[in-house]
Order: C-alpha cells, then sequence, then structure tokens
C-alpha cells in the first residue's frame, strides 16, 4: 500500500510497465488515451455524485479512485509527481 502520492505512482509506472496481464494498470495503459480519458471522467463523475448524496466514506473511496486515474492520465503524458510539486511551487509563489 502506497504511503504518499509518490509512492502511489511509482506503483502505477511500475505496473505500466509490467508483464503481468492480470495488472489493471497494464491494461488502462494498453488500452490507450481515449480509454484512460474515459475512466478518469467516470471516476470523477462518481465522486461529484458521492460528494452530492452520499457519506463521507464513500466520497473518500471515490477520490482515492479518482486521484489513482489521474495519476494514470498523467503517467500516460509523462507527466511525473516532481512535476506537479514545482508547478505548485510556483503557483504559491504567484498567489
Amino acid at each position: 500500500m502506497p504511503d504518499s502520492f509518490s509512492d502511489l505512482y511509482k506503483i502505477i509506472e511500475s505496473r505500466k510497465a509490467s508483464k503481468n496481464k492480470k495488472s489493471y494498470t497494464r491494461k488502462l495503459f494498453k488500452e490507450g488515451e481515449k480509454k484512460i480519458a474515459q475512466k478518469f471522467g467516470e471516476e470523477a463523475t462518481e465522486l461529484i455524485i458521492d460528494f452530492l448524496k452520499g457519506s463521507k466514506k464513500r466520497t473518500t473511496e471515490e477520490a482515492i479512485d479518482v486521484i489513482y486515474h489521474l495519476f494514470v492520465l498523467l503517467s500516460s503524458k509523462k507527466i511525473t509527481v516532481i512535476e506537479l510539486e514545482k508547478e505548485i511551487l510556483k503557483r504559491k509563489n504567484v498567489r
């Protein structure tokens, strides 16, 4: 289980490169960017629904699904957690 967002990203990267045909992450990458974007959209919609009508527990669970699928999407564009952190720092200094 990952301890941080960086750990989660590293797991996604390793599964992307994996030969394990049972890996859901590997399957997403194999299906391509459209499927990755579609899954992110589905998970984001589920998060919104649970945010508006669900419990805190369900909202938390859906938020993690969104974060996982976001990291898959970012990984498919070769955007790293380090680049995200740099962007956060850049914006922090502007605002």
